[in-house]
Order: structure tokens, then C-alpha cells, then sequence
């Protein structure tokens, strides 16, 4: 009887044809042979009103939109600068960053415009997405601008860039907020690197000096 209560509606209703019309049908189970008759058993259909059914589901439809991974990501990657609460930034590994680099002329001086130019088609080249932000407001402002929004790093166009040869200009990275100076024609490469995931900036700063301030001029470069 056990095996009967887990048939379907079909295998029933077959073997009700046979116990009808032949007055016995034979069933399988465990390995043996049974041969059922009309004395033994019989079919009845029946209305049974049910007031609680249980349900358990063989399908999990899981929920794994772009949003929930957008919010995944903004939750462990959102940071407060230590000590300066209004300081926050995204830190988003390189390789997901919308923009990889910044290019920041350090003010609106005319002589750093061919630099911006430069860097920012050697960075296309190099298939590297960039932001020049030439506006108004000092360099440390604009280093926390380009913080909020996750870029990664920024190459920052100064006075001893046009002053010096062979030109230079610093590169910062956005979690250490640490710079080397490098070469105006090297940096692209090295931006790409970093945000390919070729090189990391710990084996930067070991290639390129660490910057410390610039030497000419008549501004001095600091974050506020």
C-alpha cells in the first residue's frame, strides 16, 4: 500500500483500466513481483477539503541583480581618511576603477597646458581612462575631489615640470596618498601597468624617487 500512495495520478488510473478490465494487474518493488485483484484492492475518487497544505519548493530562483554587486562594492570599498572625518574615498582596486588617473595641473597656469595635453593623449593611447581636472581651488582639494569618486591615481603637472629637464611631473596613489617622480613620457606606462595589474606601487616607489616637495617655483604643493 505504501508503494501505491507514492504513485501519480497516471500510473493509477492505468492500473484501474487492468483491475477493471481484467480484474488484476501485478506490480515491482524492491526486486519482487506482486499480482494484485479486485478483492485486494480497489480504487475510489474522493473531495478532501484541506485547511493547511505544506509546501516545499524543488526550485530556488536566486535574486543576483547589478545592483546588489554595485552595493557590495561602494560597502567594502568606502573609507574615512584617519583623523579627518570629512576626508572619505572609494578604494577600488585599479582594474575596476571607472577613471585609473587624474591629471591635475597644479594651477591654471598657462605653461603647464601643453604638459595636460600631452599626458592625457599618451594615457589614451595607452588605453588608460583619465580625468583632467584644471579647475580652480588648490592641489589638496582637488586630490580629495578625485578620491571621492575612487580614481586611482594622479600625475600632478608642476613647476618643476616645466623649470627642469628632462620634464617630470609626481604620480600619487589614492590609499597611501604617497608620490614618486618620474619622467612626463614614463608616467602613462607606469599608470597602465598599475592598472593592468602588472606592477603594484610598492614596486614603484623601489623604481622612482619618492617626492618630497618641489625645488622651483614659487608655490609649494601640499594637501590640505
Amino acid at each position: 500500500m505504501e508503494y501505491l500512495a507514492i504513485c501519480d495520478e497516471c500510473y493509477i488510473t492505468e492500473q484501474e483500466r487492468l483491475l477493471n478490465e481484467i480484474g488484476e494487474f501485478t506490480i515491482e518493488t524492491e526486486g519482487k513481483t506482486f499480482k494484485l485483484t479486485q478483492d485486494m484492492v480497489s480504487v475510489k475518487r474522493f473531495q478532501k477539503i484541506l485547511h493547511v497544505e505544506e509546501i516545499v519548493p524543488n526550485v530556488i530562483e536566486p535574486s543576483f541583480g547589478i545592483g546588489r554587486i554595485m552595493y557590495s562594492i561602494f560597502e567594502h570599498t568606502f573609507h574615512v581618511r584617519e583623523g579627518d572625518e570629512q576626508r572619505t574615498y572609494f578604494s577600488f582596486p585599479a582594474t575596476v576603477a571607472p577613471y585609473k588617473c587624474s591629471v591635475l595641473p597644479l594651477s591654471q597656469n598657462h605653461e603647464f597646458v601643453p604638459f595636460v595635453r600631452e599626458l592625457s593623449e599618451a594615457l589614451t593611447r595607452n588605453g588608460v581612462s583619465h580625468k583632467v581636472d584644471d579647475s580652480s581651488g588648490s592641489i589638496g582639494r582637488r586630490y580629495a575631489r578625485t578620491d571621492e569618486i575612487g580614481v586611482a591615481f594622479g600625475i600632478t603637472i608642476d613647476f618643476d615640470t616645466v623649470n627642469k629637464t628632462p620634464h617630470t611631473a609626481t604620480l600619487r596613489d589614492r590609499d597611501c596618498m604617497r608620490q614618486i617622480r618620474a619622467e612626463v613620457s614614463d608616467l602613462p606606462s607606469i599608470v597602465r601597468d598599475l592598472a593592468n595589474g602588472v606592477t603594484t606601487w610598492a614596486e614603484v616607489e623601489t623604481k622612482y624617487p619618492i617626492f618630497e616637495g618641489q625645488e622651483t617655483g614659487r608655490k609649494e604643493m601640499t594637501e590640505e
